[in-house]
């Protein structure tokens, strides 16, 4: 099977390029600015429609993951402009390139498109986004006929010269800073591995409709920290209670915006993992490369 991979070099996307890879697939990994890791590189810049056009006619791929986007929240509120093109203009061109050459199109939206009034949110609740990346991602899901929602990936490397929320924790404890963490806001934090293995298997089986693939455990941001120190044997009074008020953030964010993955749970062979077993294999993850690279 030929995956194609938009936002190879993303925290998801290069996960599951090698994850494709080491499954025996091939893997085109698309990128706009940094050159993927794994797979076969191709640049695919979704402000340019044409050329997302012609890649995918040249690359003929039988899946479509489509995880690229502008996720940085307060950009997408202060750049609407460019917000538009990535996340709605360029997911639209994405879904008529993946129609036009028959390939099976997923994509990679999020946990914003609900207003976080209720949480535990399944795939059939009303949706509600409350800031204008929320509303370009919800835009987004109507040309795509499989859907996969998510919540805050977490992952063991950094990508795209960003680092994720994870790292930056145990990378500001390592060095003995004090950090501040909402205890206001309830997630369903996923790790990247167990998101790929996820998509993965929706590729494999074309599967269809909307499916919340995020980890299975609410908590919030707080929470999140201070398990992650203690499981990484750091220093938790390090790390200090905040509130969303105090954050000063361009867009509102949802105060609980956990997915219910009841419905993946069932559906999927491969499992949502609870907290516990998402950071021992962080963990494990992160000892391997440590052991790679010395």
């Amino acid at each position: 099977m030929r995956i194609m991979v938009t936002g190879g070099s993303g925290l998801l996307g290069s996960r599951i390029a090698k994850m494709a890879l080491d499954a025996g697939h091939e893997a085109i990994s698309g990128y706009a600015h940094n050159l993927p890791e794994f797979g076969e590189a191709v640049l695919l810049d979704l402000t340019d429609i044409q050329g997302v056009s012609a890649t995918v006619a040249r690359s003929q791929p039988d899946v479509i993951v489509h995880s690229a986007a502008l996720t940085d929240v307060d950009k997408c509120e202060n750049d609407r402009d460019l917000a538009r093109r990535i996340n709605v203009l360029g997911t639209k061109a994405v879904a008529e390139a993946a129609e036009a050459s028959g390939a099976h199109l997923i994509y990679i939206s999020t946990d914003y498109v609900f207003d976080g009034v209720q949480g535990n949110y399944s795939e059939a609740d009303e949706v509600r986004p409350i800031n204008y990346y929320g509303q370009t991602k919800l835009i987004g899901e109507k040309y795509c006929s499989c859907v996969a929602r998510t919540c805050v990936i977490f992952g063991s490397r950094p990508a795209s010269g960003k680092v994720n929320f994870a790292l930056w924790i145990i990378n500001k404890l390592r060095a003995r800073e004090t950090i501040r963490i909402v205890t206001d806001q309830y997630l369903t934090p996923t790790l990247n591995t167990n998101l790929a293995e996820m998509v993965l298997e929706l590729a494999d089986k074309r599967l269809g409709g909307i499916y919340h693939l995020a980890g299975a455990t609410r908590i919030s941001r707080y929470d999140f920290a201070v398990r992650l120190a203690r499981e990484f044997g750091l220093d938790e009074s390090l790390i200090s209670p905040s509130k969303m008020a105090d954050m000063k953030w361009a867009a509102r964010r949802p105060d609980d915006s956990s997915l219910c993955t009841a419905k993946a749970a069932l559906c999927l062979d491969h499992k949502p993992y609870e907290i516990e077993e998402a950071f021992r294999v962080l963990r494990s993850e992160m000892e391997s490369c440590c052991q790679e690279l010395s």
